[in-house]
């Protein structure tokens, strides 16, 4: 007798592994997969995995989080996704994809953007100086504002 565990992890393996392992490769080569404009804005989540009765190759879909909007311009681009996933493959084992309604990369923390120099002593002298000649203190307010975007925009 055998314990059960050695039969179930060899059943298991044989069953699951070209899964794993498939999903695997679509994820380490997903940039080349989908191009750069669109691998940041989908992901591939899950791998339904069937085999086709009568002998057939087993087949499988892929299904890939994105945007709704993102889903509708990556479904006319189908038939490209699922050409260069199968050159991966050297076969046409997956043939379908189904793209599903999520957030694409949720997880994935926000960039924080680097706070503007300051103004130098030589900047604020000069923009006051456009600015003198201004008699509505609102409006000259306003556009000391726009000055010291645009100043230290030009600083960055």
């Amino acid at each position: 007798m055998r314990p059960i565990n050695e039969a179930s992890s060899r059943i298991l393996s044989q069953n699951l592994s070209r899964k794993y392992i498939a999903l695997g490769r679509i994820v380490s080569q997903w940039t080349e997969i989908m191009g750069a404009e669109f691998a940041e804005k989908a992901q591939p989540i899950k791998l339904n995995y069937r085999k086709n009765g009568n002998g057939k190759t087993p087949s499988a879909t892929l299904d890939i989080a994105t945007t709704s909007a993102n889903a509708t311009i990556l479904a006319y681009q189908k038939g490209v996704i699922l050409e260069r996933i199968n050159r991966i493959f050297g076969d046409d084992w997956i043939t379908d994809i189904r793209f599903v309604a999520s957030t694409a990369n949720q997880d994935r923390p926000e960039i924080k953007k680097k706070p503007p120099n300051p103004l130098t002593s030589e900047q604020k002298k000069s923009l006051s100086g456009m600015l003198d000649l201004i008699e509505d203190q609102d409006m000259k307010i306003k556009l000391e504002r726009l000055g010291q975007a645009i100043m230290t925009e030009q600083n960055s």
